[in-house]
């Protein structure tokens, strides 16, 4: 993940301060009620229904796990996934319980935003100061016959632009840096001939809030007839539509445990469906859902329902929503469409019905696989072979945009019973194979860490043979992986090694990413489990590591590797042979150097030692 300059990056070596700082049980207990059990502390899971606690926190580690759903992570990880806040948010978070101050570095900080975020704080209380401005009782009026409550209109921070060319620029913009400002956060528009005129004029104004409470942007309805009927603040520093979505901030306020979010079309859906005790609905910002707005919205929940008008625009917007949403899918992901009568909205369907019974509609949603079967169906003859042969032609390039393997060959199958026909598809790019030789096997190179950090990791924890009935037992991780796994569980047991520089020239795949676990502990001997994988977050390795931190958990103890030592041992011995075995090789199509020969009898003389009899 590309790193962004947006207000400093926060250096690693804080970020481990804080984790080595933080008291794992102490965050989580004040959440989940746990209780000491051996060496940790266990609890019923947060993230997955259940009755018998399978959640465990080490305190050792520094990390929690959980054996019914997977998740793991750290206090970091935690906190972003059961708190709902982003990256920073998490270190800011952990930093004031200790009393500390984040720091950011002041030479790769872009500009300072502050000012701006504070304009419009100040825009946004102008506009709802406006609101009740008896000279403005038409836009009062207007939102009581949209049949608005004060409450709800409260809690949304709606307001009112004047109908006026310069009303907030005459108000924000006394002087000429205020009307840069202006400018820069898209409130003003700059005349070519001089001077300054407010964007939003005689507009009901609905502020766009992120999810740290900051307001970033405005939309505003037209009162009279014009268009757009919709505006939106243009793209600015602080503002970007594509990866922004209207009501989440209102949503996670609430508090509520999420068990999907609603994706409507319009701010006032948003704002009627609240009124009406629907709390988990929000809007896509006059474009197209994006990858960005999926990664947003899946970081709080792992089904979205995407509500859309049943009108020719409607379809065609769901059917945009569900090509740029398969390549989401993945590790349980839902996705569902509710198509609402034509001519019908969700504001105007809860007023008609109720809360109860626009749920029911909620609750019989779609699911992505009827639905995309019912829409490509729908353009064929299935009863003739060319039509079947069109369905499986238009299915095949979405299929393979889908990822998660399980859930693309289920979804073919679907398809090859309506067809008739059998053809495997493939995804458009293969994942990462653990340990490859890809530059994700390497730290980071700049110490600082973004804003934006990806969630923490789920891993499976049974593995499954083709049979629905039979259940595989999970096999150990090859040598490389269990010694990588070792050196995660327990980084003090490094210090029973004495030389791992013969790693440096080893080929096999995982050689280097375990020589730079060795250094990072040699750098900070006092380092925890949850220090050492969090320098790993932002590379697609650091689900690898947390799947080996925690695999002795899923094995029986007979299976267990204890110690350190000898797993080093017998990997340096597989080296040993390795090496050998290139050396001979070698010899099969050159000249061997003195050297290489002398090499071929001390590896051979050491091999011979330590090959069993």
């Amino acid at each position: 993940m590309k790193e962004r300059k947006l207000e400093g990056r926060i250096p690693d070596s804080f970020i481990s301060d804080v984790l080595a700082k933080t008291d794992l049980i102490e965050l989580i207990g004040a959440r989940v009620n746990l209780k000491k059990s051996g060496s940790n502390h266990m609890g019923c899971c947060p993230f997955h229904q259940e009755n018998t606690p399978s959640f465990s926190v080490s305190a050792t580690k520094q990390l929690y796990h959980c054996f019914g759903c997977g998740v793991s992570g750290n206090a970091i990880g935690f906190l972003m996934e059961h708190d709902r806040l982003d990256f920073v948010s998490a270190i800011e978070e952990l930093s004031a319980r200790l009393g500390m101050e984040v720091p950011r570095d002041k030479k790769e900080a872009g500009p300072d935003n502050r000012p701006l975020y504070q304009l419009l704080a100040n825009i946004q209380l102008f506009y709802q100061q406006q609101l009740i401005n008896k000279d403005n009782q038409h836009a009062k009026d207007y939102l009581k016959n949209r049949g608005l409550t004060g409450e709800i209109v409260k809690q949304f921070a709606i307001g009112y632009a004047p109908e006026s060319w310069d009303a907030l620029t005459k108000a924000k913009g006394i002087s000429q840096q205020a009307c840069e400002q202006l400018v820069t956060t898209g409130m003003s528009i700059k005349k070519d001939q001089g001077g300054y005129y407010d964007r939003f004029r005689d507009r009901i104004m609905f502020p766009i809030i992120d999810r740290r409470g900051r307001t970033v942007g405005f939309g505003g309805r037209i009162l009279t007839k014009g268009e757009p009927k919709y505006l939106n603040s243009p793209e600015t520093p602080l503002f970007h539509k594509s990866r922004e979505v209207y009501g989440l901030y209102q949503v996670l306020q609430t508090k509520q445990k999420l068990e999907h979010l609603l994706v409507v079309e319009g701010y006032m859906d948003v704002v009627g469906l609240a009124q009406f005790g629907i709390h988990y609905a929000v809007a896509t910002l006059g474009t197209a859902l994006t990858v960005d707005h999926l990664q947003l919205l899946f970081r709080h929940c792992n089904k979205l329902i995407f509500c859309f008008d049943g009108d020719k625009a409607g379809i065609n917007a769901a059917w945009r929503a569900l090509e740029n949403s398969l390549g989401a899918i993945k590790n349980g992901r839902q996705m569902q469409f509710l198509f609402l009568p034509e001519g019908e909205d969700p504001d105007s369907m809860i007023r008609k019905e109720s809360k109860e019974a626009f749920e029911v509609r909620v609750a019989n949603a779609m699911p992505l696989s009827k639905y995309m079967q019912s829409h490509l169906s729908e353009q064929c003859d299935l009863s003739s072979v060319d039509g079947r042969s069109q369905l499986a032609s238009l299915a095949r390039p979405l299929l393979a945009k889908i990822q998660d393997e399980v859930y693309r060959d289920l979804l073919n199958q679907a398809f090859q019973k309506i067809t008739g026909t059998v053809h495997k598809i493939s995804p458009q790019s293969e994942a990462d194979r653990p340990f490859s030789n890809s530059s994700d096997n390497q730290i980071p190179s700049v110490g600082y860490r973004s804003e934006f950090r990806g969630s923490g990791y789920k891993t499976p924890y049974k593995k499954f043979n083709k049979s629905p009935i039979r259940v595989q037992k999970a096999k150990p991780p090859s040598l490389m992986r269990q010694t990588i796994g070792r050196v995660l569980q327990d980084p003090e047991s490094v210090k029973e090694l004495e030389d791992w520089t013969w790693l440096e020239s080893y080929q096999e795949s995982g050689a280097q990413l375990l020589l730079q676990l060795l250094q990072k502990i040699k750098e900070s001997p006092q380092i925890t489990t949850a220090q050492l994988i969090e320098y790993w977050r932002d590379t697609s390795m650091y689900s690898h590591l947390m799947a080996l931190v925690n695999w002795q958990n899923d094995l029986a103890m007979e299976d267990k590797r204890q110690e350190l030592a000898p797993l080093f041992l017998r990997l340096q011995e597989n080296a040993k042979k390795a090496k050998l075995q290139n050396l001979l090789q070698e010899s099969k199509t050159r000249p061997l150097t003195t050297q290489e020969k002398q090499a071929i009898q001390q590896l051979l003389l050491e091999t011979s030692k330590t090959s069993p009899k």
